[in-house]
């Protein structure tokens, strides 16, 4: 039976994989977390070498994906070391588990390993991280491939899907202030409307996963730096306006034409997906259709002042 260990499986993207994961037939599917285990989930800090090594020998997957991160780039700017154990660290850490039981390791890693500057990027342009993140991620990248020649770096743009709260997407996360901004007594919120994003639908990411997954399975494992993104470019402002329009609110925003974060972010880091696109293992659901789905879904209320 060809046996998964997804780690990092109660996160935005881990949870996604694991409903794409469950609907395959015959394969076994092992869930880590950190904290948010259930009866299922075994509890596991990646960041603790012996747990892993313990895991890995227990499990003996034939795959590993790694979904855990510090994925917040103001968090890894205040703490880089606390953010490079996870980033860094805690990849070598399973990739050398991984290689000692023979499994394929698939990393998580961001569009922030480039500075924005000349996009679209290929798999081989050279990264200019201009952040902390991005910094963690690159090295992140280096010590899976130092560390293990069977396993891939999936490197992602700006990420939303199915929520437990509004905060666990920067997509997401606009939408207190889009609802709040329609009261008569607010002011309006402001929107960034420098930097370009690509937002990508974890579902469409899980799917790939999976292609990529079934190709290992089969004999075929993809190998090195693979790249995925949907490919609809647009900057906060117009998330926002969208998300706005899919929550029917008459939101008042405000475009700023200056970049509204304290930490350093590239402007457009377009992803080329045009390895994976060969394969012909991706999907790429719009980005209404998709918004109108997490909405629609969210268990948590919206908050007030909506429809």
């Amino acid at each position: 039976m060809f046996t998964v260990a997804v780690i990092g499986a109660s996160g935005l993207l881990g949870r996604a994989v694991m409903r794409e994961l469950e609907t395959r037939p015959g394969w076994r599917v092992v869930p880590t977390a950190y904290r948010r285990t259930d009866a299922r989930t075994v509890a596991l800090d990646i960041r603790d070498a012996e747990a892993v090594a313990s895991f890995v020998g227990r499990v003996r997957p034939d795959a590993i994906v790694i979904a855990a991160a510090e994925r917040r780039p103001d968090i890894c700017e205040r703490d880089p070391a606390a953010a490079r154990a996870l980033n860094v660290e805690a990849v070598r850490t399973v990739a050398s588990a991984a290689r000692a039981c023979g499994a394929w390791v698939l990393s998580i890693s961001t569009d922030y390993v480039f500075d924005g500057s000349a996009p679209p990027y290929r798999i081989d342009d050279e990264p200019a991280p201009l952040n902390a993140y991005g910094r963690s991620k690159l090295e992140g990248e280096r010590a899976l491939t130092e560390t293990t020649g069977f396993g891939c770096v999936l490197r992602l743009p700006l990420l939303f899907g199915p929520i437990v709260d509004w905060s666990e997407s920067a997509v997401t996360s606009l939408v207190p202030a889009i609802v709040a901004s329609q009261a008569p007594d607010a002011p309006p919120a402001p929107m960034d409307a420098w930097a370009t994003r690509y937002p990508t639908y974890t579902p469409d990411v899980a799917y790939v996963i999976r292609g990529m997954l079934e190709r290992h399975a089969e004999g075929e494992a993809v190998c090195g730096i693979a790249q995925w993104s949907a490919q609809e470019p647009m900057t906060k402002f117009e998330i926002a306006t969208r998300i706005a329009r899919a929550l029917r609110v008459p939101a008042r925003l405000v475009p700023q034409a200056a970049s509204m974060e304290t930490t350093p972010r590239p402007r457009d880091c377009h992803l080329d997906s045009s390895r994976l696109d060969a394969l012909g293992i991706g999907r790429r659901t719009p980005f209404d259709v998709a918004i109108a789905e997490v909405l629609d879904a969210a268990p948590v209320p919206v908050p007030a002042q909506s429809r």
